[in-house]
Formats: C-alpha cells, sequence, structure tokens
C-alpha cells in the first residue's frame, strides 16, 4: 500500500479521472447557489444538483471534483471521536447521464488497488439488498472476493433526500485488523466498532421519487460517488484519527505548541486541541469563501465555531488571541489547492482576530450577566440554574454552556442541562421550519426553471439595443402555452436577445418587444434556474405564438442611466480601496437607473473626513474622462492582469474583464458605459453598517446626483427663511439657539429637581409599616428618570431600612422606581418582580435587580391605581 499525503491522495484521485475522460472542476464556493435546502454546501454532490435534475445543462457530462464541505450535525462529537469533523473535503466523479455502474465500478475498484495499492483482503464492498445487478458486475467485472461483498437494508445502502433523484448505492470500506469477516452481522458490528472504515460511496441515481413516495425510473441514470479526503488520508498514512493525517497533524502541532501543551499527554486537553485544529480550520475556508460571523444563518455558524475554538483555548490556558496565528499553517498547507486560502489570508486574519476580541468582551458581559442570575438563585434557595437562563445566556450573548457550567461548580451550584437541551431543540425546530426543506432543491420548482436545456438562449445586448429573434418559449399562469395575447402577463423565451437579465446586482432591462400587429410590454428581465433568460411580458396589443419572429427593443435612456451607475459601482469600488485599503472587497451591490448600492467589507464607520475624500476622488476619476475597455479572456489572464473577481463567484474559463483607466479592473459581465465621463458626477446619500464587518454606501450619479443636490439647495433655502437669516449665517444660528435651549433645558431641570425635592419630606412623612418593614410610596407629577431616581435614593439612606416605590407621570407616559436596603431582600423583597407587576397595571412592563429596579408604562391615568396597589403587592412579597 502506497504511504501518501492529504495533498497527493487528492491529486491521484482527480488525475485518475481525468485519465477516464472527466472535467475536473474547481471546488465550489462553501455558500449554495440557488438551493434553499442547505445553509452550507455539506456533500461533494450538492452543487451539482440542477445539473442531476436536467436544471442545467453542464460543462461536460462526466466531471470530477474535491469540493470543500461544512457539516455541524455531529458538532458535540468533533474532537472525541477519531473520524468526526465540521469541514472535510470530499472526492467525488460524476457521470449526468453519461456511464453507469459498468463503468465505474471497475473503476473505482482499479483506483483503490492499483494507483492507491490498498490490498484487496482488506477491501470490503457492500451493496443495497435488492441491487443484483451491482453484485454481478462486482463479481464479474472485478476481482473482489465474492465474500468480501454484504448485502444491507435500506438504510444503510441506498440514498435519498425528500423527493427528486435516488437510488441504490455500493459503498466500498478498509478492514484495519486482521483476519476476515465472516458475515452482514459480523460486519456492521466491525463498522460499527470503527473497524471497519467506509471511504467511498457510490451511488445509482437511477430512480425519481414524486410526491407520492413512488420510484419512477429515470430515463438517464446518473453517477454521483463520495470519498471522504480525510479518511482516505488516515488509511492511506496507517493512522487511526483524521488528527494525525499529515496536514492536520501540522495544524494540530501549531495549537499545541501556542498552548504549551503537549498532545497526548491529557485525554481532556487532547480533546480541546482537536477541537481547535478543526474548527479554525473550518472557519478559515469559511471567510475565503465571504462568509462573515454574525447572529443568523451561516454567520451564525461561522461565529459558533469561532467561539467554540477560542473557548477551548481559554481551557487550555491560553488568555490572549491565539486563532489568528494557527492561518499561517492552514494557507501552508492548504493554498495551493485552494488559492483563495493565500489569495485573502489577510482579510482572514483580520477577521478572525476581530471576531475573537468580541469573544472577549462577549465573556465579560456574560460574566456579569450570570453573576446577577447567580444572585437571584441563591437568594431563593435554590442550587440550579434554569435551562432558559442557560440558554439566553448561550443564544442572545454567545455565552459557553460549559463556561456556565464551570463557574456554577466554583460556587457549588449546577445547571439544567435537559431544560437547555429542550431550548436548543425548540431552536433547531425553528430553523428547520424557516428553512422549509421540500424538495431536493429545497424549494418547489417552478415551471420556468423546467425549460428544457435544450432550448437555447443567449444575450447579445453589449453593443445591440434592438434585434430580431425567433419566440422558443411562452409561459402563461406557470404552464407552456402555445400562445400569448392582449390583455395577457406571461413570460416569452428567444433564441438570442439584447435585454440584459438581472444578475450580478445590476436590474433586468425593460422595454418592447414586438411585430407589425403586436406590442409587449417587457417588464423584467432575468435568468432561470437553468440560466436561460427569461423576459416578463405583458401584452398591449395582439398576440404572439411560439416560432413566430419578433423584434426586442430596450429602453435605451433606462439602460444608460443604469451602465452609468454601475460603472460607477467599479469606480467607487477602486477608490475605497484605495482610501481604506486593500482589505476592502465587495460583499454586494444592486443598481437601477435611480441609484446604486454598494455593499464592502470594512471594519468601522467611514467618516466623513473619509467619504469626502472617497467622493472627490471618484469625481476626479470621472472629470478624466478615462475609456472604459471591456475584453473577454481566460480567468487566468484576468487574475495575472490584477483583476478584482467576488469572492463566491464561480467564473467560467473565459471571462470578461471591465477596465476603466489603469485604477480599476474586474471579471463583471453586466452593461457599462463607453467613458466614465458620462457618469457626470457622483454624490454619496448614506453610509451604514449592515452587518458585523460589512459596511453599505448607497450613491447617485448624473442627473439623480444634481437632483439631489438641488433638493439640498432648497432645504437650506428653507432652513435659512425659518430661521431668519442669510445661509451663510445658519450655523451661526442654530449654535446661538443650541446654547438657548440648553439654558431653558437646566433651567428646567432645576424646576424639576425642586419639586422632586418638596415632595421628599412629604413622602418620609407618609412612611408605613409592612409586617415589620418600613415601606413608602408615592405618585408624582413631571418628575423624569433621573430625578426619580435620585429622590428615591434620598429616601431609601434616610429611610436606613425599608422599600421605597415611586412611580411619576411624563408627558404620555409612567416611570417606576423601587429600591430597597439589604435587610429588607432578606425579608423577600426583589424590586424587580415587584416593579414588573405594578406596572403591568399602568400598562407597561420592566424588571431589575432585587435591590434596584425600573418600569414604564403607557397609562398615565392609571398612575395612582398603581401605587394604591403596589402596597398589596409589596405585602404579598414580604414573609
Amino acid at each position: 500500500m502506497r504511504k501518501l499525503g492529504l495533498n497527493e491522495v487528492r491529486e491521484a484521485y482527480l488525475k485518475f479521472f481525468e485519465s477516464k475522460e472527466h472535467l475536473r472542476l474547481k471546488s465550489y464556493s462553501l455558500v449554495p447557489k440557488n438551493d434553499k435546502s442547505l445553509l452550507l454546501i455539506n456533500a461533494g454532490m450538492a452543487p451539482l444538483k440542477p445539473y442531476f435534475t436536467g436544471l442545467q445543462t453542464p460543462p461536460k457530462t462526466r466531471v470530477t471534483t474535491c469540493q470543500k464541505c461544512i457539516r455541524t450535525g455531529d458538532i458535540e462529537n468533533v474532537g472525541k471521536t477519531s473520524r468526526h469533523a465540521t469541514f472535510f473535503e470530499m472526492l467525488g466523479n460524476f457521470s449526468f447521464g453519461d456511464y453507469f455502474k459498468e463503468e465505474v465500478i471497475p473503476w473505482a475498484w482499479e483506483f483503490v488497488t492499483e494507483v492507491l495499492e490498498i490490498p484487496k483482503n482488506k477491501l470490503y464492498v457492500t451493496i443495497y439488498l435488492d441491487d443484483d445487478e451491482a453484485y454481478e458486475l462486482w463479481t464479474n467485472k472485478t476481482d473482489v472476493d465474492p465474500k468480501h461483498i454484504f448485502r444491507l437494508d435500506k438504510e444503510e445502502n441506498f440514498w435519498e433526500h425528500g423527493v427528486g433523484p435516488c437510488g441504490p448505492c455500493s459503498e466500498i470500506h478498509f478492514y484495519k485488523d486482521e483476519g476476515e469477516i465472516i458475515s452482514a452481522e459480523d460486519f456492521m458490528k466491525k463498522s460499527d466498532a470503527d473497524r471497519a472504515v467506509e471511504f467511498w460511496n457510490l451511488v445509482f441515481t437511477q430512480f425519481d421519487k414524486d410526491e407520492e413516495g413512488k420510484y419512477n425510473k429515470l430515463s438517464h441514470p446518473n453517477i454521483d460517488t463520495g470519498m471522504g479526503l480525510e479518511r482516505m488520508a488516515t488509511i492511506m498514512q496507517g493512522v487511526e484519527t483524521i488528527f494525525e493525517v499529515d496536514t492536520i497533524k501540522s495544524i494540530l502541532e501549531k495549537s499545541s505548541e501556542l498552548a504549551g501543551v503537549k498532545y497526548g499527554e491529557d485525554s481532556i486537553k487532547d480533546v480541546s486541541l482537536r477541537i481547535i485544529t478543526d474548527h479554525i480550520r473550518s472557519v478559515s475556508f469559511m471567510i475565503s469563501d465571504g462568509v462573515l460571523p454574525s447572529n443568523e444563518g451561516r454567520g451564525y455558524v461561522l461565529r459558533r465555531l469561532l467561539r467554540r475554538a477560542a473557548r477551548h483555548g481559554r481551557l487550555l490556558g491560553i488568555e490572549k488571541a491565539f486563532l489568528v496565528d494557527i492561518v499561517d499553517t492552514i494557507v501552508e498547507n492548504s493554498g495551493d489547492a485552494y488559492p483563495e486560502l493565500k489569495e485573502k489570508k489577510e482579510y482572514i486574519k483580520k477577521i478572525i482576530s476581530m471576531e475573537e476580541q468580541r469573544f472577549d468582551e462577549t465573556i465579560d458581559a456574560g460574566i456579569d450577566i450570570l453573576n446577577v442570575y447567580v444572585d437571584e438563585i441563591e437568594r431563593e434557595g435554590k442550587k440550579v440554574l434554569s435551562g432558559d437562563k442557560i440558554f439566553k445566556l448561550y443564544d442572545t450573548y454567545g455565552f459557553p454552556v460549559e463556561l456556565t457550567k464551570e463557574i456554577l461548580e466554583e460556587k457549588e451550584l449546577s445547571i439544567d442541562i435537559d431544560g437547555f437541551n429542550k431550548e436548543m431543540k425548540s431552536q433547531r425546530e425553528r430553523a428547520r421550519a424557516a428553512r422549509k426543506e421540500s424538495t431536493y432543491m429545497g424549494t418547489d420548482v417552478k415551471v420556468l426553471d423546467t425549460i428544457s436545456s435544450e432550448v437555447q438562449t443567449a444575450f447579445d445586448g453589449y453593443n445591440k439595443l434592438e434585434l430580431k429573434s425567433k419566440v422558443k418559449i411562452i409561459i402563461k399562469d406557470d404552464k407552456f402555452v402555445s400562445s400569448i395575447e392582449e390583455g395577457q402577463k406571461g413570460i416569452i423565451v428567444v433564441e438570442n436577445t439584447p435585454f440584459y437579465p438581472e444578475m450580478g446586482g445590476q436590474v433586468g432591462d425593460t422595454g418592447i418587444i414586438f411585430t407589425e400587429g403586436f406590442i409587449a410590454k417587457v417588464e423584467n428581465c432575468k435568468k432561470n434556474i437553468g440560466g436561460k433568460i427569461i423576459h416578463f411580458v405583458e401584452v398591449e396589443k395582439g398576440s404572439i405564438s411560439v416560432e413566430d419572429e419578433v423584434i426586442l427593443k430596450v429602453d435605451k435612456d433606462r439602460r444608460e442611466k443604469i451602465a452609468k451607475n454601475h460603472s460607477a459601482t467599479h469606480m467607487l469600488h477602486a477608490v475605497l480601496r484605495k482610501v481604506l485599503g486593500e482589505h476592502v472587497h465587495q460583499s454586494g451591490s444592486y443598481v437601477d437607473d435611480e441609484r446604486l448600492r454598494f455593499d464592502f467589507t470594512h471594519f468601522a464607520a467611514v467618516t466623513f473626513e473619509e467619504l469626502k475624500t472617497i467622493e472627490n476622488l471618484v469625481n476626479k476619476k470621472i472629470m478624466e474622462i478615462h475609456d472604459v475597455n471591456t475584453e473577454v479572456m481566460s480567468i487566468e489572464e484576468a487574475k495575472e492582469s490584477g483583476a478584482m473577481a467576488l469572492f463566491d463567484e464561480k467564473y467560467a474559463d473565459e471571462v470578461r474583464v471591465v477596465k476603466m483607466g489603469d485604477f480599476s479592473r474586474e471579471l463583471c459581465g453586466g452593461t457599462h458605459i463607453q467613458n466614465c465621463g458620462k457618469i457626470g458626477l457622483l454624490k454619496i446619500v448614506s453610509e451604514s453598517g449592515i452587518a458585523a464587518g460589512i459596511r453599505r454606501i448607497e450613491a447617485v450619479t448624473g442627473t439623480s446626483a444634481l437632483e439631489f443636490i438641488e433638493r439640498k439647495a432648497e432645504l437650506l433655502k428653507e432652513v435659512s427663511q425659518s430661521l431668519k437669516c442669510s445661509e451663510k449665517d445658519i450655523i451661526g444660528k442654530l449654535n446661538q439657539q443650541v446654547v438657548e435651549i440648553k439654558e431653558k433645558d437646566r433651567e428646567i431641570l432645576m424646576l424639576k429637581s425642586k419639586i422632586a425635592s418638596g415632595a421628599e419630606d412629604e413622602i418620609l412623612n407618609s412612611i408605613k409599616e409592612i409586617k415589620g418593614m418600613k415601606y413608602a410610596a408615592a405618585a408624582l407629577k413631571d418628575v423624569d428618570g433621573n430625578a426619580l431616581r435620585d429622590l428615591a435614593d434620598k429616601i431609601k439612606s434616610k429611610m436606613n431600612s425599608g422599600l421605597v416605590v415611586l412611580g411619576s407621570t411624563n408627558g404620555d407616559k409612567v416611570q417606576f422606581i423601587a429600591m430597597a436596603t439589604k435587610d429588607a431582600l432578606d425579608k423577600g423583597v426583589h424590586c424587580g418582580k415587584i416593579i414588573k407587576e405594578i406596572a403591568k397595571i399602568a400598562g407597561g412592563g420592566g424588571g431589575g435587580r432585587p435591590d434596584m429596579a425600573q418600569a414604564g408604562g403607557k397609562l398615565p391615568e392609571k398612575l395612582n391605581e398603581a401605587i394604591k396597589q403596589a402596597e398589596k403587592i409589596v405585602e404579598d412579597s414580604v414573609k
């Protein structure tokens, strides 16, 4: 058996299938496209689903890939077992209606026994119970020992996922021990014990499962295989766990070095090292594909993995941020296979560094909240923190459950882990319901997405706004029809079109489709899942039928406005990188005929001075009237020329590069103006943050920019008239008014304080006793929150012992405050609970600590009633 490194196994596999006339494709992004069933790509075949369903035409009917994958379903097992990982690479060879079992079975055996030279006596094969065809091929087309073939049931050897393509499968296993496995039952025991390791699954996609559960035979069956690269590497290197494989081991060793811990000496610490190793690998690949930490979706997965790794670093005694120091090792090992790691290395480091810092802040905030919870349960004489509170700490504040447990154990308290698990289960069910996984593609496929791959549509509108073409498809009311007539809405598909379909952030063109007796207004133009260009129309005159010849005419004025905004986004991108730094990358964009929106990676708000510099630089470039040139070249040539590409976009071999002077060069399929000067002017309208590390600039160009300036001038004129001064004196006048308002506010505050102070003696004179405890309460008028809090504090101090409850109207709202001395707490007083009940009476709510709490209400007319009822509420709570 050959001893191969992980990178060598990958290359050997891909080369082997290239020799079998397969097209080698690069790994797709971890972020799925047109697939609502997945948050992240979790299998080698996942990005290829449209080819299996026929929604898209594959670049070749034979394909081989090594696909990046993320799975977090078994995250609790990561680090504890030899094979669980959240990130893994899946090797695969695929046939889209080309070859089938007769070819793939002998090829699989050839690769395993001749290329990898794995001893045949160590190999076992499983097939689906009823798949006699597979058994015949294994026994006749290979020299596998028939005693090493076991038939297993549907659960083990039949692949299906909801409705859609499915079929039996055949798996190849490596037996780690000496001797032979003698039966299927014995085999299952060895497999469960991780002694017989499945490393390659050959799926024979020969059925299409419908909504009624029937398995209909596919006219063109497919092959979908998956070999776990890390698992195969453990076999080739003769090691027990994926963490001992060469590339992963180097990450683990770096983690050990940073922690000052030797791997293999302490089983608990080993788990932490393995978790760090796996999670930082996942995080680096996710960020390289444009995923950013957030509190939902795939960003939440990233944040959870990163924080979990950081947490285990702290368990190992690492006090400072350290994950960023492991990134270089990951890039060294995987950067050749995945160039995006090299290209985005500094960016990956920046995101990880920021998120680790944020985690440190979270830990501090979480400990403060946990301390409040601990005070509460200790005061109530309890020993267990409830599951809902643990979950809130975990879900809202990112506070690790392990840390909650550890802190509580130090105080001889425990956690309600069952309650926490119940909350986690509910959250997962809510997430599943939100995703609505209904079909193979995760959503019901519309008729417009089922247009045959034989129908070809082409965009021919870069230099043309009008052309003749033939109607190939008409859809009305979600059905294919032969014609469409006046007053009806529908979809028209033609052979070639000048209408740009919505994509790359640019909206679709509008215009008309017409003949001598027919006119249809084109309201939008898009691409379906299969990449076919579809025109959404409303017929204004006559009728049209399939195979009729029509003229398509784009709205020229609107197209030019869109082109100006699109070219301006390129210029803005280039200037942002110049002003803010090379870490800036496009995260999203939207371009229509009225405005442009540009989302980009940046880690702080863009200052007013920076925005001014950015706007001035873009306008300077506009005034330099550079030509806008486009050139089609290979993707390699484009990258060598320095052209910018989008993070998670998969480009064809031939790409279109848009160049503006010597300052902007981007891969782009959109429409642009011929010269930057045509943009005229760019005005930034707003800058804001839309997610962690993502900023958004909105801007207008050309006549829209002039209109924006005119509106500002009109506003300035109105302000000067209101202030009764000239425009140049506006700032001075406003400053003068601010000083006057502040002085009036100070006078009002002093008056309110006097009113509150005047009430102090009256309240102290009305103190009651409730079950031996002093109690003071009052309803006041027009006292703001600060004055109310100061008054309550003064009364509490003068009482020395007891509880004070105050309420006051403040405009159309009510404010309440409760304060208690320590000995009152010993009598069972909890200000947070008391104030919550009082506020309910006035149509509000609130809460707080046992010794101090505040609340608000919406019904000022209920203030007196609330304060009156407070006495009963207090009485019920005092022991």
